[in-house]
């Protein structure tokens, strides 16, 4: 290979071959620190640190318990929604992503536009949970966190978005207190997250019988799936950007990868616990149960179609993990009034785009039917730049009422550790 690049080849004679030696060295590196796997660096890791540079947004876990911790951050602003915001960010990965740098931070910028705004932090899960259901991360996750909220700020209703595999809990749990006629939610944002799997892209190729067996069975020995075992699946899906520049960069010319918030994050994957993830992958990408109505999850056959919340369904047009097709599909579900918008770039990208950076640009108006995205794109109106204004405006639409900011915790519950909180820190 190096023979036959005449980069590389340059490099390699002008250096003496010290490029070789160096990304030989680097590649012991990954493989000791991949536990005998490789774990290709992506970004250098040296410059970033939870809590430090990422994750700063002012807040306190106000709430925890074995699955995640709750964050209640401070508000900026004298006056805020008297409607909380929740976020049930994906366990799959770290719930950061939303609140990268100040720059970058979904978080941050829906504090200082006066919105009081929870987060669940999920654990990054060890064989101690390794039996806890999808029915105890319902439980323990977005029902547990909707009890704090009342507690603290005396909501009872509160607006929701969930991300990703996070908006498909989210999906499940609106039907879950639909069916028990608990009303809860006031409305509901899916950031690239699928109810319908018939569509579900590039991940259905390591999706089959044999192959979740053979992952159960690989689970069944201790608890959980190891963290880079996700992380490979899902860089495999994109080798062109998330491997091969990596391993060039890296190992043939030895030079440090350059620090990228987003690609430090992506590496630091959780693992997934063995019940949980058995039941997801089953019930989800091999046996589509939810949108036929075959779902049951803590005693209840879901059915969509009792979700009357509106929902702001948000798709990513280059979306490799939850395509485009598949979120407009799932839309139809819903018994209630959709928002279909679809985004610019990708399954991360799309969504963390600030206004203030002017990048991109998204797609709303018609009507959220069928699976065809050409169809539906040429009907729909275009717009430069991020969609989070339009979702602002959206969100406003269904309650405008404002209030004195809350005080962390209310007065009623006592902050158990400042934010991003320990559970985020847990690494593999």
């Amino acid at each position: 290979f190096v023979l036959t690049n005449p980069e590389l080849l340059r490099e390699t004679l002008s250096t003496n071959e010290e490029n070789l030696v160096r990304g030989m060295h680097m590649l012991t590196e990954d493989i000791k620190a991949g536990g005998g796997h490789l774990k290709i660096r992506q970004s250098d890791a040296s410059k970033f640190e939870v809590g430090r540079n990422l994750a700063t947004t002012p807040g306190k876990v106000i709430f925890q318990n074995e699955l995640m911790q709750l964050i209640q951050y401070e508000a900026t602003t004298k006056e805020t929604f008297k409607t909380p915001l929740l976020i049930v960010p994906p366990w799959i990965n770290k719930f950061y992503i939303l609140d990268l740098t100040a720059e970058k931070s979904f978080v941050k910028w829906c504090v200082d536009r006066g919105i009081t705004v929870f987060v669940i932090s999920w654990v990054n899960p060890d064989a101690r949970v390794a039996q806890k259901s999808f029915d105890e991360y319902m439980r323990e996750g977005p029902l547990a966190a909707l009890d704090a909220i009342e507690t603290v700020t005396g909501q009872r209703k509160v607006n929701t978005v969930g991300y990703c595999v996070g908006g498909t809990l989210l999906a499940i749990t609106l039907a879950w207190l639909a069916a028990k006629k608990q009303d809860r939610v006031l409305s509901a944002t899916l950031f690239t997250a699928q109810v319908d799997f018939a569509h579900a892209g590039d991940l259905l190729v390591f999706v089959d019988e044999e192959r979740i067996k053979a992952l159960e069975d690989k689970m069944k020995a201790q608890g959980y799936l190891e963290a880079s075992n996700m992380a490979t699946a899902f860089n495999l899906l994109r080798s062109n950007d998330l491997i091969w520049p990596y391993v060039v960069n890296n190992y043939l010319k030895g030079k440090n990868p350059f620090p990228f918030d987003i690609l430090y994050w992506n590496a630091d994957a959780t693992r997934m616990p063995a019940a949980n993830h058995s039941f997801y992958l089953r019930n989800c990408y091999l046996d589509n149960k939810l949108t036929k109505g075959e779902m049951e999850v803590g005693g209840v056959m879901l059915d969509l179609k009792k979700v009357k919340v509106p929902v702001y369904n948000l798709a990513t047009r280059e979306d490799h993990i939850a395509p485009a097709k598949s979120v407009l599909e799932g839309s139809k579900y819903f018994g209630g009034p959709v928002k279909f918008v679809l985004a610019g770039s990708g399954h991360i990208a799309g969504v963390v785009n600030p206004p203030a950076k002017k990048k991109y640009q998204f797609w709303s108006g018609p009507k959220a039917e069928g699976s065809d995205i050409n169809q539906w794109m040429a009907k729909a109106k275009m717009v430069e730049g991020s969609w989070w204004d339009d979702w602002f405006a959206w969100l406003k639409g269904h309650d405008d009422t404002m209030g004195p900011a809350p005080k962390i915790g209310g007065g009623k519950v006592k902050p158990i550790e400042d934010a991003p909180g320990s559970y985020v820190k847990m690494r593999e």
